[in-house]
C-alpha cells in the first residue's frame, strides 16, 4: 500500500467528528501527510438565526456562520496535532458537507477522506442519507469511516 500524502477529514465540532479527526491525525503523523481539517457552514442571516436555534437546539452550532467555524477549527487543530499531526491546514468551506468535503477533496488532490459515522445507522441516515454514507458512495478517493458512535 502507498502512504497517504495529502488527508482531508471533516469536522462540525461534535465529539462524534473530532474522534474522527484524531484518527486522521495520527494517520497523517505516521504518514508524514498533509493533514486538511474541514468544517462547512452555511452564512446565516441573524434573523433566521435564532428561528434556526429554536428548532434545532443542540445542533444549532452547526448553522451559526463562519464565526464558529474558525473555532471549530481550532479545536480540530489541537486534537490532530495532539496524536501527531505536523502538516496541518484548516480549511472553512461554504456549503453542505458532503458537496463541500467532495470538492475539497478534488481541490486539494487528496488521497484520503476521514468522515465519523454519526448519522451512518439512523433512520434519518437511511431515508435521506448521510454524510459517511454520501461521501463514500461518491467519492474519487479512498474514504475512511471511523467508528465514533455506537
Amino acid at each position: 500500500m502507498t502512504a497517504y500524502r495529502t488527508i482531508v477529514v471533516g469536522t462540525d465540532g461534535s465529539e462524534s467528528s473530532l474522534k474522527a479527526v484524531e484518527k486522521a491525525g495520527s494517520l497523517a503523523g505516521d504518514e508524514s501527510a498533509r493533514l486538511v481539517l474541514a468544517c462547512a457552514y452555511y452564512p446565516t442571516d441573524p434573523k433566521e438565526l435564532g428561528d434556526a436555534t429554536d428548532v434545532l437546539k443542540d445542533d444549532a452550532y452547526q448553522i451559526t456562520g463562519a464565526a464558529p467555524t474558525y473555532e471549530i477549527l481550532r479545536t480540530a487543530r489541537e486534537r490532530a496535532a495532539s496524536v501527531g499531526a505536523k502538516n496541518i491546514v484548516e480549511r472553512a468551506v461554504v456549503g453542505a458537507p458532503v458537496d463541500s468535503l467532495l470538492a475539497l477533496v478534488e481541490e486539494v488532490d487528496a488521497d484520503l477522506l476521514v468522515v465519523g459515522n454519526r448519522g451512518l445507522n439512523t433512520i434519518t441516515g437511511r431515508l435521506l442519507g448521510s454524510v459517511p454514507s454520501d461521501v463514500a458512495r461518491k467519492s474519487a478517493s479512498d474514504v475512511l469511516i471511523v467508528h465514533t458512535t455506537r
